[in-house]
Order: C-alpha cells, then sequence, then structure tokens
C-alpha cells in the first residue's frame, strides 16, 4: 500500500495542492488508496491515478458547453461574457482602488466607472445604480417609495422557480392596488387608483407570461403626468431597440417614453455580470441610494469590473449570437462534421432549428438557427463528457444547436461528438 505521505510529497501531487488545497488532494489520494486495497489498481500506478482523479479547479462548477439554441440559458448561467470581462474580473480580484482615489489617497465613490458607462449607454437617465440582481431592484424601489403601489393584475407574474412578483412586493410592505383584468386595462383603472397613499404606478415585464386575443395594455407614455413616479422593470436588460428583437422593451426607449425610473437585468441581453440595474430621474435614484437596504444589496467589485468592461468592451457574445446568420452556421455545422470525418461513432446530420433568447426574453420570438443531429441516446454521454455538452432532444434525435455555442467552441465540440458512442 503507497503511504500517504509519499503520494502527497510527489511533485505532481504538490502542485497540484498548490493549486487545489491540500484537503481536496488528500481527499484523492485517500480514494485511490482504497482503490489499491481493493485490488482494483496497482500500486505502482497510484501517484497517476491521484493526479487523474484531481478536479480541474476548487470549485464545483464546472464550463459547459450550452448547445441548447437557449441563448440566455438561466440553468447554465444565463449570458456568456466577454473575453473583455473576464479579464476585468481577473483584474479586480485582487487589491483593487475600488474605493479610493488614487489621485488624493482618500476614499473614492464606489461604483463610478460602471454607473459612468451606464450613464453612457442609456443617456435618457440622469443617473443610476448597481444592486445584485433585478428582483433586488424592485424590492429597493418597493421599499424606498413606500405606501402603495399600483399594478395591472396581467403583470402580477410568476417567474422561474416558483417566483412571484406579487409575494416579493407585499414582503416589502408595500400594498398593491391592483388595476384592470388578467387581459385588460385601461389608463382610466390607472388615473382612478392613484391617491395620496401611492408611491408609484408600477409597470412589470410579464418575462414567459403573454396574453392574446381580447386584450388591452397602458404604455408608459400614456401614464406620463400621473402625479406618481411610473417605475418600468423592462426585465432582459437591452440597452437600445435592437433590430432582431423589435417587440422587446429596452432601458433608452422607456426612459425616453417618460418613465421615472427603469429596472433591468445585467446578465440577459446587456451580456454581463448578474446584477439588477436602476435608471432614471436623479432625484430619485438618490433616495434609492441613501436607503440603509441599499447597503445590504449592492455588488461587489468584480461585478462592478465585468459590468463596465461589458459595456466599454467588444460586443458582448449574446449580441454577436443573435446577429449570426443562418448560413454562419451552416457552415460551421458543415466544418464539424467534415472535422469528424470516419471518425464519429454516431450518425451525425446538419439540420435546421429554432433558437431562443431565453432568460424571459423575446418569450414567442424564434430565431432561425441550425444544429447538428444525432442519435437520443448521445444526450446523456454528452452531458458527462469533459468538457459536457448540454443540447436537447427532439422528434427521437439530440439537437445541438449552433447559435448558442461560441464559435471559439466548436473544437471541443468534434472532440465531444466525436467520444459520443
Amino acid at each position: 500500500m503507497p503511504r500517504t505521505d509519499v503520494l502527497l510529497a510527489d511533485p505532481r501531487v504538490v502542485a497540484a495542492g498548490d493549486r487545489l488545497g491540500r484537503d481536496l488532494v488528500k481527499a484523492a489520494v485517500t480514494a485511490v488508496q482504497q482503490r489499491v486495497r481493493d485490488g482494483g489498481l496497482a500500486a505502482e500506478a497510484a501517484v497517476d491515478a491521484v493526479v487523474a482523479a484531481l478536479p480541474a479547479s476548487a470549485a464545483s462548477l464546472h464550463r459547459v458547453l450550452n448547445a441548447t439554441g437557449v441563448l440566455v440559458h438561466t440553468n447554465l448561467g444565463r449570458a456568456p461574457w466577454s473575453a473583455a470581462a473576464v479579464d476585468a474580473v481577473v483584474a479586480a480580484s485582487g487589491t483593487t482602488d475600488v474605493e479610493l482615489d488614487l489621485a488624493t489617497g482618500r476614499r473614492g465613490p464606489r461604483g463610478e466607472g460602471a454607473i459612468g458607462a451606464l450613464l453612457d449607454a442609456v443617456p435618457a437617465a440622469e443617473a443610476a445604480i448597481v444592486v445584485n440582481n433585478c428582483a433586488a431592484a424592485l424590492a429597493l424601489v418597493a421599499t424606498c417609495l413606500g405606501g402603495e403601489l399600483v399594478v395591472a393584475r396581467g403583470e402580477l407574474v410568476e417567474i422561474g422557480d416558483g417566483f412571484r412578483i406579487p409575494d416579493l412586493l407585499v414582503s416589502t410592505g408595500a400594498r398593491l392596488h391592483e388595476v384592470g383584468t388578467t387581459n385588460r386595462v385601461t389608463l382610466a383603472d390607472y388615473t382612478a387608483a392613484v391617491d395620496s397613499d401611492t408611491g408609484a404606478v408600477l409597470k412589470v415585464h410579464p418575462s414567459n407570461f403573454v396574453v392574446r386575443g381580447f386584450t388591452r395594455s397602458v404604455e408608459v407614455e400614456e401614464l406620463v403626468g400621473i402625479g406618481v413616479p411610473v417605475v418600468a422593470d423592462v426585465g432582459s436588460g437591452l440597452l437600445r431597440p435592437h433590430p432582431a428583437l423589435p417587440d422587446e422593451p429596452d432601458l433608452q426607449s422607456t426612459l425616453a417614453a417618460g418613465a421615472d425610473l427603469v429596472l433591468a437585468s445585467g446578465d440577459k441581453l446587456l451580456g454581463g455580470p448578474q446584477a439588477g440595474l436602476v435608471l432614471g430621474r436623479a432625484d430619485l435614484v438618490q433616495r434609492l441610494r441613501r436607503h440603509p437596504l441599499y447597503r445590504a444589496l449592492r455588488v461587489d467589485k468584480t461585478t462592478l469590473a465585468a459590468l463596465e468592461a461589458t459595456l466599454r468592451g467588444p460586443v458582448p457574445p449574446v449580441h454577436r449570437m443573435l446577429g449570426t446568420t443562418t448560413g454562419e452556421l451552416r457552415a460551421r455545422a458543415e466544418a464539424v462534421v467534415a472535422a469528424l470525418g470516419g471518425q464519429a461513432q454516431v450518425d451525425v446530420q446538419v439540420v435546421e432549428s429554432s433558437a431562443r433568447v431565453g432568460g424571459g426574453g423575446a418569450p414567442e420570438f424564434e430565431l432561425p438557427s441550425v444544429a447538428l443531429s444525432l442519435p437520443a441516446a448521445c444526450a446523456e454521454p454528452l452531458r458527462h463528457g469533459s468538457p459536457p455538452v448540454v443540447g436537447y432532444v427532439a422528434d427521437g434525435r439530440t439537437l445541438l444547436d449552433l447559435r448558442s455555442l461560441d464559435p471559439a467552441d466548436d473544437g471541443a465540440l468534434v472532440g465531444a461528438v466525436r467520444a459520443c458512442r
């Protein structure tokens, strides 16, 4: 039986300990010793087995190739970051000037760079703050503006994992004044509800919920002048109108239409880190900033760095995915098949498919796409591969949609399909 101290002293294991920490390495050593004890492994192969058993990192999260066709997939971490955002987080992970003015040596404003980038990207906003997600932004607004919130019944929705907007609002102590019906609400409904107890009129992006047929809603521009702040949760974080998503609300247009505050997510169509964005009137933003709850909801230095780099840097991956043509996707798919040659263990075909935005954005909008089609039995081994590949099964076939996959990962996809049996 190889001794523990001998295995831990091997140079390769020592290097792994420096990278992963002693506990993970010791656990791998113990597991290998048990294999030797059980007779399933030769003692002289123990060091190689320990090195092979060690994880790639000290964290349990795995890099995954997103071939689902859902560009902003909540289960896969939503928006992938740009290289600029990744570099910014690495730089910010050490000691930084997050609250230090290097020119004076005194305390400086926190997140000034990220806030400035937001205001440059959304010029209709007078001021902005950033909290840890859009739900936090909504909770902060409901707490700070206080009193009664007027909201249409059709916008009191439930989104992923059983999260209900009205439950969040009520938990802050706010009172809800519901107006209209599930399918129809008018300006007169809002006007009749606003009184001295009203803190704000709230409009909520319905996420994946859509009502069709005999419907009516009131747009932000119709609510201007109603006498209280109009707050619009636009959800998906689209900064400005996008030609591929003509019906998706965006921050710039919503503020220009007269909203006093807009709320959005940073990790959806904006393409950056998880964050809740609040932009709008300077006096209202300052009220939120000075509220004690803001301190509990503010983001850390790495989020500020990633957000600023996303806004200032190159086009984020999500926007590249939106703009990719089906011709480009088909060329990539055919290149993957060609690279496989006769080495693929399974039947691989190139087929047309439909991709989606995801994350509650543009719920009825489908993007024409191209996928690799494999037998349904491939779905599980692909998920267990290195790296894991996540697609979806439809009509008895596993589809790997290329619109949601970074072109830089096409080579890794070739290897994953080649290994599929």
